[in-house]
């Protein structure tokens, strides 16, 4: 009976043991499957310059190439793939290190990468509409960047005081972007004087779980007609008011708090109105 007994617990045990086996050797293909980031490595293709500027490093983005071929890491992959088309690498580069790339982003499947990161900005080009038709004739203009392809990085563009056209490229805004990132800068508000134009500019950067940086908001606000023109003609001042007034319909909805509801029904017309 005795010997039974061991016998079923030596089972009961084995059974144990390949459970436990089982579950980390999933857990281990699972972290596999995912992958690392990018900026785990020595060599993520970023480098600072002797002005404390982030600046792209073709050496190094040629060495993570390399090592990304001979060990797979899905994460570390496509992001590479995304900095690749980041910085136009394929006219950059030439053979070996071109042949190389594009092996790579065969590998790490670089055309689903794109794709899906353009899939992923089209919920945000619905808020960049929204937004934008939130302030028509106001000298505000709304776009989004597509900073998978800086090239023709401008995949929306709202209420247009820039002139720029869908498909203008996006400059310098990928490294800026990755800059004010290293200084852990979600957004920021700067100033852009151009010849006699002038603009208040705000960037938003936005990122994809395990890719990085994708796209951009930005809102550009076209200073000297707002400061020259809307803020001393009491005619324009007025239709500019009108217009980020408007609305479309009228809902029956409190959004006040309970304190602020109570001071509405005693007569408060605004915020600032104690």
């Amino acid at each position: 009976m005795e010997s039974l007994l061991n016998i079923g617990l030596s089972i009961v045990a084995s059974l144990i043991m390949l459970g436990f086996g089982y579950i980390i050797g999933r857990i281990r293909e699972r972290k596999q499957q995912q992958g690392t980031p990018l900026e785990d490595y020595p060599f993520y293709p970023f480098k600072v310059n002797q002005d404390n500027l982030l600046c792209f490093d073709l050496d190094l983005f040629n060495e993570a190439v390399s090592e990304l071929l001979q060990k797979t890491n899905p994460q570390a992959g496509r992001q590479l793939v995304l900095i690749g088309e980041q910085n136009n690498v394929k006219h950059l580069l030439k053979n070996p290190f071109r042949k190389r790339y594009y092996k790579l982003y065969k590998k790490y499947k670089g055309d689903q990468v794109l794709d899906e990161s353009v899939n992923y900005l089209k919920n945000y080009k619905r808020i960049v509409q929204h937004i934008g038709d939130s302030f028509p004739d106001s000298g505000i203009e709304i776009l989004l960047h597509n900073l998978t392809n800086p090239s023709k990085a401008l995949y929306y563009i709202k209420n247009n005081v820039t002139g720029r056209n869908i498909e203008a490229p996006a400059t310098n805004l990928v490294l800026d972007l990755k800059r004010r990132n290293s200084h852990n800068e979600d957004k920021i508000n700067y100033e852009l004087n151009i010849g006699a134009r002038k603009f208040k500019c705000t960037t938003i950067p936005i990122y994809k779980e395990k890719d990085g940086l994708i796209g951009a908001i930005c809102i550009n606000i076209d200073y000297n007609y707002i400061n020259d023109e809307v803020r001393h003609n009491p005619k324009i001042m007025n239709s500019f008011l009108d217009s980020i007034i408007r609305t479309d319909m009228v809902l029956n909805e409190n959004i006040l708090s309970k304190s602020e509801f109570q001071k509405a029904q005693e007569g408060k017309r605004h915020f600032r109105d104690f």
